[in-house]
């Protein structure tokens, strides 16, 4: 859609520097060169590191904002999740944490709990002292606060957070490593945090007051709250329970609090050597740019950095509320039945300003300016990529279709039950999963096959290429059976491939090809994409090139063919490149010759079969059309099955009228008993016995054209042909 709300180019805006400069290190510390999952990563920690200085911002419009971050990180095993907090928590951000516990918080919460103690000996006119002796009593029986937890309760989380408001510093900071496996027993947590989002703010829970458990005065203010979700994708899409429990978190309202980073595992450069690797790593690990960024970031822990304010001017404020209508009419966009979806879009300009005034405390700004708020901007936008890119993931079917399919051995339920966490023990639960699977890949092409071995099921599956005319399988030779040339060739070139002669000898070919080029069975590599049919007989190789006139094929007569006595072979490309072993080819092929409408030799059923040229050979061919579909023919397969029994029930049928009756639905009735009366017609059918045939393929159909119909319209047409 055309942007006129927010007509700013976002690829000329460079990122933030200190950001970019600390994702290089963990570019470099992990060998890993994607760069806007550690973005993200790392501007949660440097919202976090604002947050806990309590920076707020002052805005015209919505009065005091403070400064934190929701983030949800999801990468795969391998992808250096862990690796690059360690970095960040141990190295970049150790110092300012150091500072911030053992200089800060002492020294800032000294001053609080003192103005604490004077204001409540004036409102209870006790003695100041004795005021200032019981705070300090309350808040050290509280505990140490933690700087970052990973579990704890609701009533844990508001009794820290009642710790920090007396203290006026500090926030409550969760992160939760490998969330799939932490998700359900987080789920109360993480309603809470759903609450201290926009102002830090919670309800209190009203408690029995006793001697022995005396409720708290309650104290106003504010305390940020950040969280970190980080794990794997397929773990937390699980496709059951787990996957469902989190978009009902997405939904009512983590879509819209959340940054979302979703990293993907890349090929990695091999082209480096050890060495190259080894003096990189040491040349980060003694460089001047973690020390750097760990020394500036400590200076930021100076208790005069506590409670800064930074002001949002009016003209960053409308640029920010044109963001924020773009945003909002981008989610117009977004279909209703989508919720997630919406919420998360129309909610980035909020999150950009909270991340905005990140960016101009890192700098020690009190201005929200131009280039902080396009910064923040820009990270939103491509939190939104990773967020469609999350939306979008393969469902558990689709995941379960592909692994059949890329798998290079046949899988039991066992195995899939093993490897995949969304593939359930339960007998419906998998069939229904299943079900779907065959469903989704028979679209894209990829088929699985089902075998019963000594009652177990074997499945395996195959991503199929499609076949283009330039590349037909073939391999030919002038020996019986060896010195089989292996090629592709072009659907042009068939006409010389079945009529090539060299002196007395005639070309040998086949469409399979062979290793070490000696034609047999055993030799016989998978991966076809022709069929070849020998007709010997009953029918014209003039009215197969009219019953294939839809189809892309190519026919020749052969070297006995007589005008009394038709033999010709028919050769027609498939729609996809097929690898089947020797039982399945033969099952492939004989549903074939049960699918054709006339008689054939039904002995073509060897992969390791060959044919013979014939230089004065007649040919037919048609080089537009559909290719052969193979789908329905691929044994062990759903779309096999379905066919098989769609034959069964037409079994009062000829081989001819089940071929026009298979295309009813599709044509129409009319259109294909008009086509099967033609077919009559050129294969020297008399008109009496047409109109005996056509009456009775008719009455056979589910729902038969009244006799004044046919006699009207096909018979009509017929009677123009025998004039």
């Amino acid at each position: 859609m055309e942007n006129t709300l927010f007509p700013y180019d976002l690829e000329a805006v460079p990122h933030n520097l200190a950001v970019e400069q600390i994702v290089t290190i963990l570019n470099q510390r992990t060998q890993n060169t994607e760069k806007e999952f550690f973005r993200i990563l790392v501007c949660f920690f440097l919202s976090k590191l604002a947050s806990s200085m309590r920076v707020s911002i002052d805005t015209e419009d919505r009065g005091n904002i403070p400064i934190n971050n929701y983030t949800v990180a999801l990468a795969p095993s391998g992808y250096s999740k862990g690796h690059s907090v360690n970095v960040l928590e141990t190295e970049i951000f150790a110092l300012f944490k150091e500072r911030f516990e053992q200089k800060t918080i002492p020294e800032v919460s000294d001053q609080a709990l003192r103005k604490l103690s004077i204001k409540r000996s004036v409102q209870k006119g006790t003695d100041e002292a004795e005021e200032h002796e019981k705070i300090v009593k309350e808040f050290e029986t509280s505990g140490i606060i933690p700087f970052t937890f990973d579990s704890g309760s609701v009533p844990a989380v508001k009794q820290l957070r009642h710790t920090l408001l007396m203290a006026t510093i500090g926030a409550v900071n969760l992160q939760i490593d490998e969330i799939a496996s932490n998700l359900m027993g987080s789920t109360e947590l993480l309603n809470a945090y759903l609450e201290l989002y926009d102002q830090g703010l919670i309800k209190q829970k009203l408690t029995k007051n006793t001697s022995e458990s005396i409720r708290r005065e309650e104290l106003p203010g504010k305390t940020p709250s950040n969280m970190l979700l980080f794990g794997t994708p397929t773990k937390l899409f699980d496709g059951s329970s787990i996957e469902n429990h989190f978009l009902e978190f997405l939904e009512i309202g983590y879509a819209r609090r959340c940054f979302f980073a979703l990293g993907q595992i890349n090929d990695k450069d091999t082209t480096r050597t050890p060495e190259q690797i080894y003096d990189e790593l040491c040349a980060v690990n003694s460089g001047s740019s973690i020390s750097y960024w760990a020394n500036y970031l400590q200076k930021l822990a100076d208790p005069r950095f506590h409670e800064w304010k930074i002001s949002l001017e009016r003209e960053e404020g409308i640029r920010l509320l044109s963001y924020k209508l773009f945003c909002e009419q981008r989610a117009e966009e977004i279909p209703d039945t989508d919720p997630i979806g919406k919420a998360e879009m129309s909610h980035r300009y909020f999150k950009a300003l909270k991340l905005a005034g990140t960016f101009a405390f890192i700098e020690t700004e009190s201005y929200i300016l131009e280039t902080h708020l396009m910064q923040a901007i820009k990270v939103t936008e491509e939190s939104g990529k990773s967020f469609t890119l999350l939306r979008n993931r393969d469902k558990a079917y689709v995941r379960l279709a592909k692994y059949i399919a890329n798998a290079q051995t046949a899988l039991t339920h066992a195995d899939l039950v093993e490897a995949l966490p969304y593939y359930k023990s339960t007998i419906a639960a998998r069939t229904e999963l299943m079900t779907l699977a065959i469903a989704w890949g028979y679209k894209k092409h990829i088929i699985i096959r089902k075998k019963v071995v000594e009652g177990i099921d074997l499945f395996t599956g195959e991503a199929l290429l499609p076949t283009t005319l330039d590349e037909l399988v073939c391999s030919y030779s002038f020996h019986y059976a060896n010195d089989y040339e292996p090629v592709k060739i072009e659907f042009s070139e068939l006409r010389t491939l079945t009529t090539t002669s060299d002196e007395d000898q005639r070309l040998q070919w086949a469409n399979h090809h062979f290793k070490s080029t000696h034609r047999n069975e055993a030799n016989a590599i998978e991966g076809f994409n022709l069929a070849v049919i020998d007709v010997d007989g009953g029918v014209s190789a003039s009215l197969v090139h009219s019953l294939f006139k839809g189809y892309v094929h190519f026919i020749h007569t052969t070297k006995r063919s007589t005008d009394e006595d038709n033999r010709f072979r028919l050769i027609l490309p498939l729609s996809h490149v097929l690898k089947l072993d020797a039982d399945d080819y033969r099952e492939f092929m004989q549903a074939i010759v049960e699918w054709l409408p006339f008689q054939v030799d039904e002995q073509t059923n060897q992969r390791s079969r060959k044919w013979e040229a014939y230089e004065n050979a007649q040919i037919y061919k048609n080089d537009e059309g559909e290719l052969l579909d193979v789908l329905q023919f691929i044994p062990h397969t759903t779309k096999y099955e379905q066919a098989q029994t769609a034959r069964q029930k037409v079994t009062n049928m000829d081989a001819l009228e089940r071929w026009f009756y298979e295309s009813v639905d599709k044509v129409g009735r009319n259109n294909q008993i008009l086509k099967y009366a033609l077919a009559l017609f050129d294969a020297g059918v008399s008109h009496t016995d047409i109109r005996s045939h056509v009456n009775s393929f008719n009455s056979k159909l589910p729902n038969p054209l009244s006799q004044t119909e046919i006699d009207t319209t096909v018979f009509v047409t017929l009677a123009k042909k025998f004039i």
